[in-house]
């Protein structure tokens, strides 16, 4: 399954990438984080792998998160595994003018096991979490001075 989701947030871009370049941050905007910690290399740059915990809903998720490709703001390119998921993350940002950035995600995911039915019959389910997940790092970066 393959998806594109964008929003547009009302903040410069230099502002937007030191927001969300910040493992810090993750919190303030990723609902249902409960840790994020580093593995190996340094968060953020190509090669570093972190453990994500996350809730959603009654369900606990760990993922791994790998870095593959950093190119601030044309791409960061990450890889995230859960137990039956694997996805492919191009986040990437536009100017459109000095206080206006469009923030863009390409989402791909791979199924297996019982997540394959879960991708085939709730494919809604994932563009909506992505979805959430832009309008509340818009609402933490407009809301950050």
């Amino acid at each position: 399954m393959k998806y594109q989701a964008e929003i547009e947030i009302n903040k410069p871009i230099d502002t937007i990438i030191e927001l969300f370049d910040n493992p810090a941050n993750m919190g303030k905007w990723m609902e249902g984080l409960q840790s994020f910690e580093p593995l190996s290399g340094i968060p953020g740059q190509p090669g570093a792998k972190s453990r994500l915990k996350i809730k959603m809903g009654k369900r606990d998720i760990i993922m791994i998160e790998t870095i593959k490709k950093r190119n601030l703001p044309y791409e960061l390119i990450g890889t995230y595994e859960a137990k039956g998921v694997y996805n492919t993350v191009k986040n990437k940002f536009v100017k459109v003018s000095d206080n206006k950035t469009i923030y863009i995600t390409e989402q791909k995911f791979q199924f297996s096991g019982f997540m394959i039915l879960i991708g085939l019959l709730m494919p809604g389910s994932f563009k909506r979490q992505s979805a959430v997940y832009l309008s509340a790092f818009k609402k933490f970066a407009e809301s950050e001075n």
